[in-house]
């Protein structure tokens, strides 16, 4: 009962800024951003709201990132769960990794309650960052 009332407490405080375009983006790290490890990563979201995997509640969904891909994975599927996809499926808004050295690159993909992503994809740009 008490995770039924928070998720829609979550939802609609979420759905209060509501636009009608999705967006995507990185609050941190910037694009360009020399770093050290461990790597802070926060995830911005506009539009809709944030919901863990698993309930599936209207223009909702949670994040995925994706590290070091050249292409995107089949949007019509669920989001594979690897090393370069990597779900936050509790509904995470951030995150702290530890990358390789070296220049890497980092995207966010948003999934529905199944990991699937939306009818209109929910991605945002990619960003390159370089780790000491």
């Amino acid at each position: 009962m008490f995770k039924f009332l928070y998720l829609l407490i979550f939802v609609l405080c979420s759905n209060l800024a509501f636009s009608s375009e999705n967006k995507l983006y990185f609050i941190e790290p910037k694009d360009g951003a020399t770093l050290n490890g461990p790597v802070k990563i926060v995830f911005g979201l506009s539009g809709m709201g944030v919901a863990p995997a698993g309930i599936d509640f209207p223009n909702t969904g949670h994040h995925h990132l994706l590290v070091d891909l050249e292409n995107l994975p089949d949007l019509s599927k669920p989001i594979p769960a690897n090393k370069n996809h990597i779900h936050f499926g509790k509904g995470q808004t951030e995150t702290i990794l530890e990358l390789p050295k070296g220049k890497r690159t980092l995207q966010l993909l948003m999934g529905n309650y199944l990991h699937i992503p939306h009818k209109e994809p929910v991605i945002s740009d990619k960003i390159t960052i370089f780790i000491k």
